[in-house]
């Protein structure tokens, strides 16, 4: 227990350490490291918007035959819509709608149902990956095996609810089953491309894609993001763990 002296002396230093100024001028030192650390932070996410806003539009521009040569190949072989929207969850929690280009039939939630038991990330895994899976298309297949399907998320990101870079945005019914660990993925605006998607993609099981995610959020900066986005391109080509 603290005796009476020993409260007496402490009164004492506070008292002195007053009367000098020396704590007003830790407190001013301490609101300066503040403020310096806000700015820092806002010149960063700046930094990461702009560079979200210049790629995501001169991809489109870029893919813009990709688009088209797309869009056509999938009206041709079922006469089905070209795109596909689904709610996702994003920074924060919040929910947002994202696009792709439809690579699976039209009745494919139903289908999933039925073969649930053949998850390549098991029976109790919160994410879904299945090799040679049934639903997909003919176009669908080299449409994912590049990649191609993700390309309408650049509007995501012209939006301003996806990055370029970033953890990839699951689905509310996978979100349902996360652990507390889990949930900190979401501490991030979700991207197009990430750690594991360079690192093996669906190879890669739902905990070692959260391990990843939470290394990037850790980490993340505007040359890390500039590496992740240059290794994508060899990644995307070679197709690994792409199905």
């Amino acid at each position: 227990m603290i005796n009476s002296q020993d409260k007496l002396q402490k009164s004492n230093f506070w008292a002195q350490e007053i009367l000098s100024g020396d704590v007003e001028k830790w407190h001013r030192r301490a609101k300066l490291k503040r403020l310096r650390w806000r700015i820092i932070i806002r010149m960063t996410l700046g930094l990461k918007r702009l560079v979200d806003l210049v790629g995501g539009f001169c991809a489109i521009v870029l893919s813009s035959p990709i688009f088209l040569i797309t869009a056509l190949a999938i009206k041709l072989d079922d006469g089905g819509p070209i795109l596909f929207k689904q709610v996702r969850v994003g920074d924060g929690g919040q929910l947002f709608m994202i696009w792709k280009f439809r690579s699976m039939v039209l009745n494919a939630d139903q289908i999933k149902d039925e073969i649930l038991e053949q998850n390549a990330h098991g029976d109790s895994g919160v994410t879904f990956k299945m090799k040679d899976d049934p639903r997909i298309t003919k176009p669908g297949k080299w449409i994912r095996k590049l990649s191609i399907d993700e390309f309408p998320q650049f509007f995501n990101v012209l939006m301003g609810d996806m990055s370029l870079v970033g953890p990839r945005p699951p689905v509310p019914r996978e979100v349902a089953l996360y652990g507390a660990r889990h949930l900190r993925r979401l501490r991030a605006k979700p991207g197009i491309t990430c750690l594991w998607q360079i690192g093996g993609r669906a190879d890669i099981d739902f905990e070692g894609q959260v391990r990843l995610d939470l290394q990037y959020i850790h980490s993340q900066g505007f040359l890390s993001d500039l590496m992740i986005i240059i290794k994508t391109v060899p990644a995307v080509l070679l197709g690994k763990g792409a199905y």
